[in-house]
């Protein structure tokens, strides 16, 4: 299977200065990255679903601890006992009673992660041409078609995504 589905989009470090002007990357993060050859197209799906709803568990997590530290002023330790044994019911609980946040309107990015899917995309450029009998060159606009990995922010636990992307379980060895 050449198709590769990544829920991590390492290429996002490069816009670190956009969006944390203030914040220099003092060196480059780490990424956790591994090929696996899974027996069938199942288990493929099976452990992607898996590896999606364990963001969504961290995500929730992460979001409520971090309530508690920036906005009630617990520290990270009181946080951490606070919600030691709570269930995401709980969890959603104290988002929306102690912070007004509904955790279902929180954008997909956290609630599912990254995935990356390889789409062809039409690519236009300009590019100068001479064209016999002229003197001049002419500058005309040509469309490619490039193989680039789009990100999305999708449930892939169930089949809608697998419908819509047939292509990443082709077998085109």
């Amino acid at each position: 299977m050449t198709h590769v589905v990544s829920q991590f989009a390492a290429s996002y470090v490069f816009y670190w200065k956009n969006y944390f002007e203030d914040q220099p990357l003092l060196y480059p993060p780490g990424f956790d990255g591994r090929v696996v050859l899974y027996p069938s197209d199942q288990n493929l799906k099976d452990y992607l679903s898996w590896r999606q709803a364990d963001c969504h568990i961290n995500n929730l997590y992460n979001t409520v601890f971090w309530s508690l530290v920036q906005t009630s002023g617990l520290t990270p330790v009181q946080a951490q006992k606070r919600l030691q044994g709570t269930l995401a019911g709980d969890k959603n609980e104290i988002l929306f009673s102690e912070f007004s946040i509904n955790y279902n309107n929180e954008p997909l990015m956290y609630r599912k992660g990254t995935v990356l899917v390889w789409q062809k995309v039409n690519q236009v450029i300009r590019k100068k041409i001479k064209i016999p009998k002229e003197t001049e060159e002419k500058e005309i606009e040509v469309t490619r078609v490039k193989n680039t990995p789009v990100p999305l922010h999708c449930d892939i636990i169930g089949d809608q995504f697998w419908d819509q992307y047939p292509e990443i379980l082709v077998d085109d060895s």
